[in-house]
């Protein structure tokens, strides 16, 4: 299964609708924004692509009832789960919150096999020693929406548990971590 891994959309819904639709394009079956999103208005254009979204909210909430709204009439595409989730796909147990620092720690947990975050708009894909002895992954695909830094998303690969950066201006650049 591969999913779009996006955070800190910040109401650029053309950003956001742009990265999914590229995902789609390259095999995406689920989206995940690691919050930041804001309005629910800007969520409408990306949910048109089809896919379902796993959201989170982040620190700048914006409106949690519109957005319990619509996923209420977004016919499962859109599961809202508020200020952090834990989640499985394809047989992966994922945990999203929007602080880094916070991913950073469930990480060490060892409880996971993918953090996904964001917050910090610095992209960062890395494994993470646990405590248990295993490696997590931990994603932060930066902000898809430019605030400060290159507008950026993660595609995902959860069979293979690999992890390509892309830029959303112009085409995709090749994969620089992993």
């Amino acid at each position: 299964m591969k999913v779009c891994i996006v955070s800190d959309s910040h109401d650029r819904a053309d950003a956001l609708a742009h990265a999914v639709r590229d995902a789609k394009s390259r095999g995406a079956d689920a989206v995940i924004h690691c919050g930041d999103l804001i309005g629910a208005q800007s969520l409408k254009p990306a949910l048109a692509v089809g896919l379902p979204v796993h959201l989170i909210h982040g620190n700048n909430v914006g409106d949690p009832q519109a957005l319990h709204r619509l996923a209420g009439i977004s016919e499962g595409r859109l599961r809202y789960h508020g200020a952090d989730a834990r989640i499985e796909l394809a047989g992966r147990r994922i945990f999203l919150v929007h602080y880094d620092d916070y991913g950073y720690a469930m990480a060490c947990t060892g409880d996971w096999d993918l953090v996904c975050c964001g917050h910090s708009h610095r992209a960062e894909v890395r494994s993470v020693a646990s405590v248990k002895g295993r490696a997590t992954w931990l994603v932060n695909p930066g902000t898809v929406a430019g605030l400060a830094a290159p507008s950026t998303w993660v595609m995902g690969d959860l069979a293979t548990m690999r992890f390509e950066l892309q830029e959303l201006e112009g085409e995709p650049s090749s994969p620089r971590l992993q």
